[in-house]
């Protein structure tokens, strides 16, 4: 059976990555029948379901691979034999990595699959990752002599010498034993070019992580400092196409964007685009790799990643361009990717129905369902984070009030334009806490025809004022931006077991937002806005539900006015405070639901 005739059947090695995801769908997707060799089971799970999700329809094959075991892979080869395609994207990306251990997750990794690759009889590439900085070693000079290799090791780093190892190894054993080969070099690998989705937070996700949190007190000076980037689709596409090309066996590739701007103008970019505040300072690449790393806070790998070297890659463009695959422009990949992270908080946020959207022009945080028709709007000082589970329960998105948690904008007056955004043609229902118990009666009042019911949960305007201290905007905002979790939990609900759940809130803080919290704070205290605030509410004619906790309660005489309103339901949750969603979060789920059996005021 020629190559041609041959059915197409990958085994994808480290298939449960972030690289490996997206080679076996895009692999799937084009016909080829797929086996994921994963560590374990439960991983093998998690790709299917990822797959799924991922709109993939056709089964694909698993099998659990173990590298330290005689057979990598239950069966060994003869379990294998109609394999045409090996693509290895296993291994180990972690910096700081002793160099034994280095050395037996990435060069042990490659000698195994090269001994398993031999026995199969329809193999007709084995596809290898190897790295931009690590590629084009001569296999010549393998093996190494133990004080090259230790020479090496403690020059790079245990990661970046057991890559270089490994791809003078891959070659030389793949020569020997006739097996066709190609490697691929690839770049920094950001997110998905459509939807920026990732889950690596290693490498250039770690910076640009500083400089949205303000721990980042620099940026390397050097013009020509070059960190090419590519997306994690690109790449797959271009494996996939690299296994069956005629052309590329016995080849390596260098595949990146050429137009990926300078280090510093990236970061900048992706700085601005975040809208963190990008540090101002600029200092020379060379002094950089001077500094001790608690200044730096960085790895000492990752400073070899910062050179003024560009790369061969007329090879790979032409390869692409052949296979009709199209470079997504980089600095759109870029912004994406960096939502993405941010939206996940750089990995912090398990959560997947996480992102941000347009809402009137501001860019705006939202989780939960995106098609969902009940809408929580968080209040003062909290986030959206603080409402996921109770969102997840009743099944509704959560969003960021603008200039507030992650959400874009400066505070009440984009409400204007954010409002009208929000509410689009399919009818829903308005959920406010606090501060978003105002947007949502003043959404109701301006579109009343989109808002069918609302539910204001602690709603201030209908609550005595605050003291004084609320309206003096330095001293909170000072306050704000020093406060940690446990403090803010215990001056939210009393107790500090709500800590954990706030430290977003508390990051989001010390970021940007103790100022935007410390006005609206003061503009919740004004009579005027209060006031205004029930005239509206008066005139919505819907269903509406008005929630408090026992130690937060309405005013007195706001109460008795809204208990003769036909359309008004009073519910008070025994024992719960301002923030009911943190401290109480069954019993708000079962108001929610319709399912409360507590009390009715």
């Amino acid at each position: 059976m020629t190559a041609q005739e041959a059915p197409r059947h990958a085994l994808v090695f480290g298939a449960s990555g972030l690289i490996g995801r997206h080679l076996v769908l895009t692999l799937a997707e084009s016909g080829a029948n797929v086996t994921a060799a994963v560590r374990s089971a439960a991983s093998a799970a998690r790709v299917e379901r990822w797959l799924s999700e991922h709109g993939l329809t056709r089964s694909i094959s698993t099998t659990i691979v173990d590298f330290d075991a005689p057979e990598i892979v239950s069966g060994g080869a003869a379990a294998f034999s109609s394999v045409t395609e090996i693509h290895n994207c296993a291994g180990s990306y972690r910096f700081g990595m002793p160099a034994q251990e280095a050395r037996d997750a990435n060069v042990g990794i490659v000698e195994k699959l090269i001994e398993f690759a031999e026995g199969l009889p329809e193999l007709q590439r084995v596809v290898h990752i190897s790295g931009y900085r690590v590629g084009g070693q001569d296999p010549a000079t393998v093996p190494w002599s133990d004080a090259h290799r230790a020479a090496v090791y403690k020059e790079l780093g245990g990661y970046e010498a057991s890559k270089v190892e490994s791809d003078a190894i891959f070659q030389a054993e793949a020569n020997e034993r006739g097996i066709p080969w190609t490697i691929v070099n690839p770049a920094s690998v950001i997110g998905d070019s459509a939807t920026g989705e990732s889950d690596q937070h290693i490498g250039l996700a770690t910076t640009i992580e500083q400089i949205w949190d303000g721990t980042a007190t620099a940026l390397p000076a050097g013009r020509g400092t070059f960190l090419p980037v590519l997306t994690v689709d690109y790449l797959a596409a271009f494996m996939a196409a690299a296994a069956i090309d005629p052309a590329a066996v016995g080849t390596a590739y260098w595949v990146l964007d050429d137009d990926t701007p300078p280090l510093a103008e990236l970061l900048t970019h992706v700085g601005r685009h975040l809208g963190a505040k990008v540090p101002w300072l600029r200092v020379p690449v060379g002094v950089i790799k001077r500094l001790p790393s608690r200044i730096t806070k960085a790895d000492p790998e990752t400073l070899g990643f910062l050179s003024d070297d560009r790369y061969p890659t007329t090879s790979a463009i032409e390869l692409a361009q052949r296979n009709g695959i199209r470079t997504p422009d980089v600095l759109v990949s870029l912004d994406r990717w960096a939502d993405h992270l941010a939206a996940h908080r750089f990995g912090r946020a398990g959560a997947d129905d996480r992102r941000f959207v347009d809402v009137g022009g501001l860019k705006t945080f939202e989780l939960g369902r995106r098609d969902a028709t009940r809408l929580i709007l968080p209040g003062l000082p909290v986030n959206a984070d603080t409402w996921t589970e109770v969102a997840e329960a009743v099944d509704a998105r959560a969003l960021d009030l603008p200039g507030l948690g992650l959400s874009g904008g400066t505070g009440v007056r984009d409400w204007d334009r954010w409002l009208p955004g929000l509410l689009g043609e399919e009818p829903v229902e308005i959920i406010g806490h606090s501060l978003g118990s105002a947007a949502a009666v003043l959404a109701a009042d301006r579109l009343p025809g989109r808002v069918t019911s609302l539910t204001l949960v602690a709603p201030f305007f209908l609550q005595p004022r605050a003291g004084v201290s609320a309206s003096l905007r330095p001293f909170v905002r000072a306050y704000l931006r020093r406060i940690d979790p446990v403090r803010l939990s215990f001056r939210l609900t009393g107790s500090d077991a709500s800590a954990a759940a706030l430290e977003s809130t508390v990051g989001d803080l010390k970021r940007s937002g103790a100022a935007r919290v410390a006005a609206q704070l003061a503009l919740a205290s004004s009579a005027r806005w209060r006031s205004e605030l029930r005239e509206v509410l008066g005139r919505f004619d819907g269903p509406i539900r008005i929630i408090t906790g026992s130690e937060d309660p309405l005013d007195p005489r706001e109460e008795e006015m809204l208990r003769s309103r036909p359309n008004v339901e009073l519910i008070s949750v025994p024992g719960a405070g301002h923030h009911p969603q943190m401290t109480h979060g069954h019993a708000l789920v079962d108001v929610l639901t319709g399912s409360f059996d507590g009390a009715r005021v």
